[in-house]
């Protein structure tokens, strides 16, 4: 009987992808929340960041959605280091890669359509005059359902090695 994908030690797509929701996280949370200042977690939830207490209130929440994507990224490491901790064929780069894009659209189109649209928690750029939010949201839609098809695209073209790699030293 031959072996599993499993056994023989394919790549840990879930690694990848879990890495890539924390770091679409990291990137939403540092880039547009703190540097841009485009928007906090509850800005368009009756908290604009026109007083000191909404700005506390936004901060905290936006340290609590970055420990969200923390822990996207340290259980995303985990299950990484265990896969790689076992015999396994030789990853393509192209797997990480594939992997991270496809995690890094599904946090744009997740937090797009729930907190954007759905919820209406925020919104992508909320310094251009309102009748402009809706252009950014669907831009921002559009970049995570690029980033999900050409990882996905991309991980599933990367070729495996069919060489087994040895058990790797402790």
């Amino acid at each position: 009987m031959a072996p599993t994908d499993a056994e023989e030690g394919e790549f840990p797509r879930a690694a990848g992808i879990l890495l890539g929701l924390g770091l679409g996280g990291f990137f939403d949370g540092i880039v547009l929340h703190q540097v841009l200042q485009w928007h906090h977690i509850a800005t368009s939830a009756g908290y604009p960041p026109d007083s000191v207490e909404n700005l506390k209130f936004n901060t905290l929440l936006d340290g609590l959605f970055h420990v969200v994507t923390y822990v996207f990224v340290v259980v995303g490491l985990i299950v990484l280091w265990r896969a790689a901790r076992r015999r396994h064929r030789w990853w393509s780069s192209r797997q990480i890669v594939g992997t991270f894009l496809m995690g890094f659209g599904i946090f744009n189109l997740v937090e797009g359509l729930v907190d954007h649209q759905i919820l209406g928690l925020h919104h992508v750029n909320e310094t251009v005059p309102r009748e402009q939010w809706l252009w950014w949201d669907l831009g921002f839609l559009a970049w995570g359902a690029v980033m999900l098809l050409g990882g996905w695209q991309g991980a599933a073209a990367a070729p495996e090695r069919a060489a087994l790699q040895g058990q790797m030293a402790s």
